[in-house]
């Protein structure tokens, strides 16, 4: 899953420009096209995820254990990303003490999600031709 994550600020800082906040019953997810390449940047390699943890939730061995816990949850599913697409997840605190099989049962769905809404967004509208 390594060469799946997102790792610059930049990368996070679009994502959240050209995507809009849903919600989950555990944590919020942004989902955004992957940027096109250009000249002097290298094209993605296919579908990424990052993970994001404030200090909000809680000191950093929690912020660290969260984060743990969801890339395992994710390793295990990464077949599931769509795409294409980028994909940032926000976890709440309540993830460090959420039973494992519910978390991941919860990746899941959010992963399901965000197929279809990745399918819905690449679908062409058809084109209208002039009546003669």
């Amino acid at each position: 899953m390594a060469g799946a994550r997102l790792r610059k600020h930049a990368d996070y800082q679009r994502a959240y420009s050209a995507s809009r906040k849903r919600q989950s019953a555990s944590m919020s997810w942004f989902l955004a096209p992957q940027h096109p390449a250009s000249a002097y940047v290298q094209a993605p390699a296919g579908p990424r995820v990052g993970l994001t943890a404030g200090k909000v939730l809680g000191k950093a061995h929690e912020r660290n254990r969260i984060k743990r816990r969801m890339r395992e949850a994710l390793r295990r599913h990464v077949e599931l990303l769509p795409e294409r697409f980028d994909l940032i997840l926000h976890p709440r605190r309540f993830v460090l003490t959420m039973d494992f099989a519910k978390l991941e049962a919860e990746v899941v769905r959010i992963l399901e999600q965000a197929r279809i809404e990745a399918a819905r967004s690449t679908r062409r509208p058809a084109t209208i031709t002039p009546a003669s």
